[in-house]
């Protein structure tokens, strides 16, 4: 277990960074997802493809190293473990609404789906309960 002093120099800012890199990520998808819907070339190009799994490896870095800090388990803390299933469910959306979809209603269906799943998996974070905005 980490020491106590370790986590409080740590936490504030691998919190921040986390949550700024979830915000950089969303915020790529969504405008890479509005450009395929507008049936735009770039957001399939190298540049904004790279992108994404720049960051999104930072983040999971991130991620990965708060669950040390913090000796959180997904097992056991099921707020995290419902984040975890909901991350890939989001990741299937995101392909499906950017590439793999074949038509442009369904990719947008896809799109909207998989933004409505990160403002669940956002509020479970806030929450800290699996059912996040839906809890009791």
């Amino acid at each position: 277990m980490p020491a106590p002093e370790l986590i409080a120099a740590l936490y504030p800012w691998l919190r921040h960074l986390h949550i700024t890199l979830v915000v950089l990520s969303v915020s790529v998808f969504a405008v890479r997802g509005l450009g395929v819907l507008a049936g735009q070339a770039w957001p399939m190009r190298d540049l904004a493809r790279g992108l994404s799994p720049v960051i999104d490896s930072l983040l999971l870095l991130a991620g990965a190293t708060l669950w040390w800090l913090l000796q959180l388990n997904p097992w056991h803390n099921h707020w995290l473990g419902a984040k975890l299933v909901l991350l890939v469910v989001y990741i299937v959306l995101g392909s499906f609404a950017l590439k793999r979809a074949p038509t442009r209603t369904g990719k947008a269906l896809a799109f909207v789906a998989a933004l409505s799943v990160v403002g669940i998996m956002a509020s479970i974070a806030v929450a800290h309960h699996p059912l996040g905005v839906f809890a009791p």
